[in-house]
Parts: C-alpha cells; structure tokens; sequence
C-alpha cells in the first residue's frame, strides 16, 4: 500500500511557496518536505484539518492511494 501526498501540486497551482504554506499551517518546512517527499508515516487529523483550509481543498485532493 502507498498513499502518495500530492501538496506539491496543490502549492504549484496557488503559486504558494513551501515556507508561506508551512507557516500558514503551523507545521515546519522540514515536515512538509518529508510530507511531499512521501517519507512521512503518519499525518494528524488536526494538521490535515489545517492543509486543507490553508489550500481550500478536500483531503482526497492531496492524498491517493496507489497499489504496490
């Protein structure tokens, strides 16, 4: 199973920068790299809550499950 985090697309199509996006969140621009870099294991429901406001979108908008 991979779920693949697609913020990077979501931060290209609001031209929003990694560092606007991280503080607009509440998060450090170390974990949203290891977000966008797939290295995460885990990810809060609080801090989803926080990435989809912050890029008014819905969670399936930058999450997607792929098979092995």
């Amino acid at each position: 199973m991979a779920v693949i985090v697609r913020i990077d697309v979501e931060l290209a199509k609001r031209k929003m920068s990694v560092g606007e996006f991280a503080e607009r969140v509440g998060i450090t621009p170390a974990n949203v790299a290891v977000l966008k870099n797939g290295r995460a294991k885990a990810i809060r429901f609080t801090t989803l809550d926080a990435i989809c406001r912050v890029l008014e979108c819905q969670p399936g908008d930058i999450l997607e499950w792929v098979e092995d």
